[in-house]
Formats: structure tokens, sequence, C-alpha cells
């Protein structure tokens, strides 16, 4: 194991209770190892609700969804852990984006700029979800990691290749600051 250059924060964002909890909880472990302050962010455990415009438009954006932007943007690098959902992003994951992404003048502002590393523990294919979140993040502007984890029963995922991309996430700086 190689150390990380310096201590950097990172939130580690699951969008499953399963198997991609579990790898987060491994990405967790291993970041701190290498001196790093990760954090969980179980979206499966927020009561959030499903985003829909016309509850925006009439209620305004839930009190959950804003202390969560405050939460995300403090924190400069991610890393996604997400099933695939009928060869896509899971609901869960696309709900709070959308929660996040319309807060502000500019629905980029928490993405742009942003390292981010994609993971996946599927019981599918897993690369739908992949690719999927790689267009959507670079979409909003994110640093997305040019190397993935994709795992499954017959190929687990390998503190090897945890630790590379964590390295690779590590070395990217926003391109913006990052409030």
């Amino acid at each position: 194991m190689i150390p990380m250059k310096s201590p950097s924060k990172l939130l580690i964002i699951t969008a499953s209770n399963g198997e991609n909890l579990k790898l987060a909880n491994r990405f967790i472990d291993i970041a701190t190892n290498f001196g790093c302050e990760p954090e969980l962010l179980d979206l499966t455990s927020l009561d959030l609700p499903l985003y829909n415009p016309r509850t925006h438009e009439s209620k305004g954006v839930p009190d959950l969804a804003i202390k969560l932007h405050k939460k995300m943007i403090s924190i400069p690098r991610w890393v996604i852990c997400a099933p695939e959902y009928n060869g896509s992003i899971p609901p869960v994951f696309t709900s709070a984006l959308a929660w996040l992404s319309v807060q502000g003048d500019d629905f980029r502002h928490l993405f742009n700029g942003r390292p981010i590393a994609i993971a996946s523990f599927s019981g599918g294919g897993g690369m739908e979800l992949l690719i999927s979140l790689r267009i959507q993040l670079t979409h909003l502007g994110a640093q997305v990691v040019g190397r993935q984890l994709l795992s499954n029963h017959n190929k687990p995922p390998q503190d090897e290749s945890i630790e590379d991309l964590l390295q690779r996430l590590i070395q990217l700086n926003p391109y913006r600051s990052i409030d």
C-alpha cells in the first residue's frame, strides 16, 4: 500500500443498503489506512422524498435536501458506490441528484470541477450503470476518475483495485474552489 500524499476528506456515497454498502465500507477502511478522513453517506437511510417538479414548485426544496447539499459541498472528493437498476442508475441516487441540482441558480454548482470516483457491486452486468453515471456526472461538470470499479459475486472487489482508484481520486484537485 502506497500512502496518500496528504490527508484528504472523502465522501463515500452508497445508493444501496446491500453489497454496495459493504463496498463503501471497504473504501472507508482502505481510505482510513491511507490517512484520509472518509465519511459515509448512505442515501438509503435518508427520508428524502422522491423528486417531483410539482412538489418542488408547491413546497420548495426539503430541509433534508438543503442539509445534504451543505454536507456534500463541504467535502472535495467523492466515491459513489451504486448497483445497476434496470440497466441504469438507482432511483434513490437519481432522486437525490435531482433535489441537489435544483438548489441555487446553477444546476451544476455542486458537481462542477469536483473529483469523483465510481464503483459498483452489481448482481447484473453493472457496466450500464457505470456508463450512465459517467455520462451524467460529466454532464454536470465533475471530473470522473478514468478508472472505475466493477465487481459482482463472480468477480469480488480487490483491495488493490480500491487502493488504485483512491490514489487516482486523491491526485485530482477540484478545478475550482469548492464552497
